[in-house]
């Protein structure tokens, strides 16, 4: 094994890891209000989890824009600024998490308006949403954290937390919910607690190990004005990226909900296989963004370029070995998720659209992380518009012939184009590079 692809494996292996970990905290949840005695309970869960996961969604940047401008100063070796990147994206976490515990109700209100659901269920989602909400320094926090440390390029931390994180939340919802008596109040604060001891080891493992770079986060030198300027520029332009992200895969959902209950469900459990697919690309994703910063900010573009090809390698075995898997056990898979014979024979006539979505799907993953790594955000921004602009004008032009058809076309299409879209920026960019490095000072 080539040294590059040691490097890769180590930080994309933990974060696979993590990755897989993530959606244990809402299916502990789930598991625990199933067996209260009423449905409202996993109603409740199920809609304050996706207001979670929606906020939190957007405000992912603070990930994301850490680790590239992180693993660029790391590349540099300049630790001062790796601190003080870590300090401005801290801030900003607290300010956004002190501003949603302020806007806690209005933001609410205004949830339920699109979030239709019983009465009982939407009472008991308040609940749920006015306790976990409180988890917001927390979450945001370890956002910055764990982004810093994959641009330090250690991805093994972000895992010990998640792993922590899960141990915690099963063991004080259990001890609240069937040894304290308490119900959907309990669940919460398991949550709640979890993501803390979570924050708090971060925190711990930080302290451990960098504690030297404290004294580089002065006030003045993280007020710089370049250095703001350019923080703020690439997270506005991830912001506006994950905006788009957002719009296409709820209106997905709209779109499948309005075709019926059937296709509803159909469209939910084939999207699982995406969602298995995107937890192991995004590990590989985190490589790109810790080592393209690194080799950028080393100023070595031989290393960059064969990172970048040992990348796609493992991106295109991943994803030819996963659509063999899919097409060998997949509808085995589905009938483990649900015993619903007739959305399992419904599902059979949308299954090839699941076996386009590894090929159609990898570059766009693992260009996100290079042009991450790279702080070149604008044109990842670019590129997710033009496939946001493309998966609405085919589903809105093709519905009518295709029906439900339509809208698997729309997302395989989008996910094929800002591969495509995102790699031909990358080559221009990288030939730029080229001719400028061999042009005569």
């Amino acid at each position: 094994m080539n040294n590059y692809n040691r490097e890769i494996l180590k930080i994309a292996i933990p974060s696979i890891v993590s990755n897989i970990t993530v959606p244990l905290l809402g299916l502990v949840d789930t598991t625990i209000v199933g067996h209260l005695g009423a449905a409202s309970y996993i109603g409740a869960i199920a809609v304050g989890g996706m207001l979670f996961n929606l906020i939190y969604w957007i405000f992912g940047f603070l990930r994301m824009g850490t680790s590239g401008m992180t693993s660029q100063a790391y590349g540099k070796k300049d630790e001062a600024e790796t601190m003080r990147i870590l300090a401005r994206s801290i801030g900003l976490g607290m300010l956004i998490a002190l501003a949603l515990i302020v806007l806690q109700y209005p933001i609410e209100r205004i949830a339920f308006l699109f979030i239709k659901a019983t009465p009982e269920v939407e009472r008991l989602a308040s609940i749920y949403f006015r306790l976990c909400i409180w988890g917001a320094p927390a979450v945001l926090g370890l956002y910055s954290i764990s982004g810093w440390c994959i641009g330090m390029q250690n991805s093994r931390f972000p895992m010990y937390v998640a792993i922590t994180q899960n141990i915690v939340n099963i063991l004080v919802s259990l001890l609240l919910v069937y040894g304290f008596g308490m119900k959907i109040e309990g669940v919460a604060i398991g949550t709640l607690v979890a993501q803390y001891a979570g924050f708090l080891m971060a925190i711990g493992l930080w302290a451990s190990h960098f504690k030297r770079l404290l004294p580089y986060a002065q006030l003045h030198t993280l007020l710089a004005q370049g250095a703001i300027r350019r923080f703020f520029q690439v997270n506005r332009d991830i912001f506006l990226r994950t905006l788009c992200l957002v719009a296409v895969t709820m209106y997905f959902t709209s779109a499948g909900a309005s075709q019926g209950d059937v296709i509803l469900a159909v469209n939910t459990l084939l999207m699982h296989f995406f969602t298995f697919f995107s937890y192991i690309m995004d590990g590989f994703a985190y490589s790109g963004e810790a080592l393209a910063g690194k080799y950028i900010g080393a100023n070595n573009r031989p290393a960059l370029q064969q990172m970048v090809r040992q990348l796609f390698i493992w991106g295109i075995g991943l994803a030819l070995a996963s659509t063999l898997i899919y097409g060998i056990g997949g509808e085995t898979f589905l009938g483990l998720i649900t015993n619903e014979q007739n959305v399992i024979a419904s599902s059979s006539t949308y299954f090839y659209w699941v076996l386009a979505i590894p090929l159609a799907g990898f570059a766009a993953f693992l260009y996100d992380g290079i042009f991450i790594g790279a702080t070149a955000t604008n044109l990842m921004l670019r590129a997710m518009a033009i496939a946001s602009a493309a998966f609405f004008g085919i589903y809105f032009g093709c519905k009518e012939a295709l029906g439900n058809h339509a809208l698997w076309l729309a997302f395989i299409t989008y996910l094929l184009l800002r591969g495509i879209i995102q790699g031909y920026y990358y080559h221009c960019h990288s030939e730029r590079s080229e001719e400028s490095r061999k042009r005569p000072h």
